[in-house]
């Protein structure tokens, strides 16, 4: 019976006809502040994702607390002082890609993304560019994009203030395949 279900799948696949949802369980996204006192950079590698390729919808979510800084002291103020991740302990976006993409062609398509991300409880709408790379077996979709601090109420105490940029650079990965 696995063996049949197998070979359906794989059947369907070749034919050109793909699962309208497709996931993403190991998103990559970072973030980097520079000032000419110190560059703060944070990375994780947990986040989850989901595209319906039928629909163009597209949503996102990182738990705030799987960001890693080089240096810990950094990433204790980060989750207690800036982020607050035991009151707001997801980030999230929840969009849609406005181009209509054909996910049955494999090729390299710049996209652009509208929806709300929501960080430290304050939901922002953004308009942000990115790319899809469509191939027979997955979906990699990459992106980059500035966040104003101030725009999802995150205080930074005057003492640090030149120590962490007020716009910080966004950057997301995620290689989706079929859910299954």
């Amino acid at each position: 019976m696995q063996k049949l279900l197998f070979t359906l799948i794989a059947l369907l696949l070749c034919t050109g006809i793909k699962a309208q949802i497709w996931v993403s369980k190991n998103v990559t996204s970072s973030f980097f502040s520079s000032t000419p006192v110190e560059d703060i950079d944070a990375l994780s590698k947990t986040g989850a994702s989901a595209l319906n390729i039928k629909t163009n919808d597209i949503i996102f979510k990182i738990n705030n607390t799987s960001f890693q800084f080089k240096k810990k002291l950094m990433q204790e103020h980060f989750n207690e002082n800036y982020i607050e991740s035991d009151k707001y302990p997801t980030s999230d976006f929840k969009g849609k890609i406005i181009e209509q993409i054909d996910f049955s062609k494999p090729g390299t398509y710049p996209i652009t993304v509208k929806g709300n991300l929501q960080i430290h409880g304050v939901t922002k709408e953004y308009q942000v560019k990115g790319s899809l790379v469509i191939t027979a077996d997955e979906v990699k979709a990459t992106s980059a994009f500035n966040v104003k601090l101030a725009d999802h109420d995150i205080k930074i105490p005057t003492i640090v203030f030149k120590q962490i940029a007020e716009t910080i650079q966004v950057k997301m990965t995620a290689t989706y395949q079929p859910k299954k």
